[in-house]
């Protein structure tokens, strides 16, 4: 079964300006792209400099090198791309990894890595870009990305899963301390989507069975979440806060 294409709101977010972590490639290139087709200016931050070059590039916006699992580098890049922007309306935090590995042979180097990048960079550019929206005038939105595995989990991904679900939890609070602001948090947890990330890992009858959880009978594309993050951004969604949204074609419905 084939994806139906998916297009842009012409001019919904005109003006904004957003900032994406780990926006070289997959998920995190498509919502770039989908950002900048609905009008926002954009910044990209990731360690990829060939691939984030190319589409910062594409889209006329930013690139910034950064190691999200350096906390001072990140706050710097951060700064740095705010700067640029003159500021910030947007923020995805959309940088993460993937391992997979027996719960009984976890290394702790392992876990601590997972957290390290999926997880801690979150709470370090929302408060950078937190306190800058305030600084501002107190609106803009904050989306982070999780994943099916923080609410349904996996077996061979304990870390990758709890690194998930800890997304959920920071982005319920953030959302919880800093409505009054006016800045709303919520974040999307995709199910099996087809990116680079673990493309060297599966086969083709995983993605047949994968499909079979679906009752649309398909895998998800980068598209299917740019589309509910550039939602989230847009004034469509300015009364939504704290939630975590499913983008699993019905994988999971809770």
């Amino acid at each position: 079964m084939s994806t139906p294409p998916v297009t842009a709101t012409a001019a919904r977010l005109t003006g904004k300006r957003a900032v994406v972590t780990g926006g070289a490639r997959g998920i995190g290139a498509a919502i770039v792209r989908r950002l900048a087709a609905e009008g926002a200016t954009v910044a990209l931050l990731d360690l990829l400099s060939d691939p984030g070059e190319t589409v910062a590039a594409d889209v006329g916006g930013r690139f910034v090198p950064v190691d999200l699992s350096d906390t001072e580098a990140t706050r710097a890049g951060l700064a740095d791309a705010m700067d640029d922007l003159g500021g910030i309306d947007i923020l995805v935090n959309n940088a993460g990894i993937l391992r997979f590995s027996p719960l009984l042979e976890i290394p702790v180097e392992d876990w601590d890595l997972m957290f390290a990048i999926n997880t801690r960079p979150m709470l370090v550019t929302t408060q950078v870009a937190a306190r800058r929206m305030i600084r501002d005038g107190g609106a803009g939105t904050i989306i982070n990305l999780a994943s099916m595995a923080g609410k349904a989990g996996g077996a061979g991904q304990a870390h990758y899963a709890a690194s998930k679900a800890a997304v959920i939890a920071l982005t319920r609070v953030t959302a919880l301390e800093l409505g009054c602001h006016g800045i709303t948090a919520n974040c999307l947890c995709p199910g099996y989507v087809l990116t680079e990330m673990g493309a060297d890992t599966r086969t083709s009858e995983d993605m047949e069975l994968w499909s079979s959880y679906s009752p649309l009978g398909r895998l998800g594309e980068p598209d299917d979440v740019s589309a509910v993050a550039a939602f989230l951004a847009s004034p469509d969604a300015a009364y939504l806060t704290g939630q975590a949204f499913n983008v699993t074609g019905g994988m999971v419905m809770h």
